[in-house]
């Protein structure tokens, strides 16, 4: 395994950085793009894994999909779907998987969606009672990937309520797809639980961007207006997850890093952890995690060096990542420093420790780009963090070592890994 260790710079980390553009309107614009008539341009979109793997699935769905520079893609739809000739593979993008369930509704024949190990572990099993509801017929035996669904080029159906306790992503699949309908469709919360609604005001922006008509009905429903989508140019704003690593990175060495867009000006949900990582190293006592759910694990590695313990709840989401971010946060950590970080049910308290209790540690990262750029973090304070499978960071943010290493940071790379 390929590994890379951090050198503290011991100097405050100043200059400017462009963080990726955002995975989020990036693979939502993929999406609605390629279900709109006509030829769409996206501009400042982010090129990582998982967009790869929406690029992809949608070409092989039958949608024209270019790359005319580092951060363009000029999508080229019919308002159609195909069905791939073979199944379509998505890695462990979560939010491809999910939105290309409920599109595939769309397509002329079945339609398989499969991932690797992490994703089909990943569960999906609430979208397909959601889809049924609307007459689609989709299977997925272990209620994770891989994903049947028998596309025949619509739905039925004027109302779905979805349990979106473990995903915001199952209502925003639905709500893209309700638009391609022949009437009205309400898409319901059951009960109050949702991850990042946030998300979901995401995804009616990018809806409404395409000439979709969508309503907010109170705070549990939607109604989503038949008619399809139009072409149209977006541009994708900076990615905000991306952002806290380096808002977190400026805090801690005492730096100034410029991105190039204010905190204010971002639309996702994860900027809120702006103001919270301003705080450090007085961190509030508990950090209510459910609506900036990407950036708990920088937050986590902030609290380490905080004043006095973080408590992080509403959390439980994140054992359904791309890991059990909440388990693989506690036990990398207290690697870092015994009892650093436990788990207390599904929420994970961080005490902090005197920098010399800390010592040099190989992180394990467990595929997942998160655990990865966060923990990080920690080795621009402490000796000896390595990271281990440092090239999963391409997931979402594939310059992150080549960012860090421009401000300063020295990287020692091992095992054959290049930055």
């Amino acid at each position: 395994m390929s590994a890379l260790t951090i050198l503290p710079p011991g100097r405050p980390l100043r200059g400017r950085v462009a963080p990726p553009g955002s995975k989020s309107i990036t693979n939502r614009a993929l999406l609605l793009a390629a279900l709109a008539r006509g030829t769409s341009r996206i501009t400042g979109a982010l090129k990582s894994d998982d967009t790869r793997h929406m690029a992809g699935a949608l070409r092989a769905m039958g949608v024209t999909v270019e790359e005319p520079d580092a951060t363009g893609f000029v999508v080229t739809g019919s308002g159609r779907l195909r069905a791939p000739d073979a199944p379509v593979f998505l890695g462990n993008a979560g939010t491809a998987t999910r939105f290309l369930t409920a599109a595939a509704a769309l397509a002329d024949g079945p339609v398989v969606l499969t991932g690797d190990a992490h994703m089909q572990k990943r569960p999906i099993a609430p979208l397909l009672a959601a889809l049924a509801s609307l007459g689609v017929e989709a299977s997925a035996p272990t209620g994770c990937p891989p994903v049947t669904v028998q596309g025949r080029g619509g739905f039925d159906g004027t109302a779905v309520t979805v349990d979106a306790g473990l995903s915001s992503q199952y209502v925003s699949a639905l709500l893209m797809l309700a638009a391609c309908g022949t009437r009205p469709v309400r898409v319901s919360l059951a009960g109050d639980a949702i991850g990042a609604r946030g998300y979901i005001d995401l995804t009616v922006a990018a809806m409404r961007r395409f000439g979709a008509v969508v309503e907010q009905e109170g705070g549990a429903s939607w109604v989503v207006q038949p008619g399809g989508y139009r072409a149209a140019d977006l541009h994708v704003e900076p990615d905000a997850s991306a952002a806290t690593y380096l808002w977190a990175a400026e805090m801690l060495t005492g730096g100034a890093i410029d991105l190039g867009i204010a905190a204010a000006d971002f639309t996702q949900p994860d900027a809120k952890a702006h103001a919270l990582i301003r705080a450090f190293p007085n961190l509030p006592a508990e950090i209510e995690g459910s609506q900036m759910q990407d950036a708990v694990p920088t937050l986590a590695a902030l609290a380490a060096f905080n004043a006095t313990p973080v408590r992080f709840t509403g959390i439980a989401n994140l054992r359904v990542k791309e890991c059990d971010r909440v388990a693989a946060m506690a036990t990398e950590l207290s690697r870092l420093a015994p009892g650093l970080a436990v788990e207390e049910g599904d929420d994970l308290v961080v005490t902090p420790q005197p920098l010399a209790a800390f010592r040099p540690a190989r992180i394990e990262c467990y595929a997942d780009h998160r655990i990865a750029m966060s923990l990080a973090l920690v080795g621009l304070l402490v000796p000896g963090v390595t990271i281990l499978d440092p090239g999963c960071v391409a997931k979402t943010y594939p310059d992150y070592w080549r960012d860090l290493a421009g401000l300063g940071v020295a990287l020692q790379p091992e095992s054959g890994f290049a930055i």
